[in-house]
């Protein structure tokens, strides 16, 4: 019986564990077209993935939406006295609907 207690329990926390990390949308930045937003959310470091919904240029149409997506670990050459290698650095994905 104890083990199926902390089996639930475990079951119960990965359960939370992976709702926490659903990936909550993001607020647009505003006063512009899809190229600005574009331009804004890569300026601010982020990898930008873009899905189009009709073939009207990025300079006149419109967003859709804006969703964060994975962040992404990076392995960067960092040398010090102590001799470390590498340092991590994390990107954050996003994804833009445009139309």
């Amino acid at each position: 019986m104890k083990k199926f207690t902390v089996t639930t329990a475990a079951a119960a926390a990965l359960t939370a564990g992976l709702v926490g990390l659903a990936a909550p949308a993001l607020a647009a930045p505003t006063g512009g077209n899809a190229a600005d937003t574009i331009s804004a959310l890569e300026a601010q470091g982020n990898r930008v993935v873009v899905t189009r919904q009709s073939s009207t240029p990025l300079d006149k149409a419109s967003v859709v939406s804006v969703t964060r997506g994975p962040a992404i670990p990076q392995g960067v050459p960092f040398a010090t006295s102590q001799g470390d290698n590498n340092r991590t650095v994390r990107n954050q994905t996003v994804y833009v609907t445009v139309r």
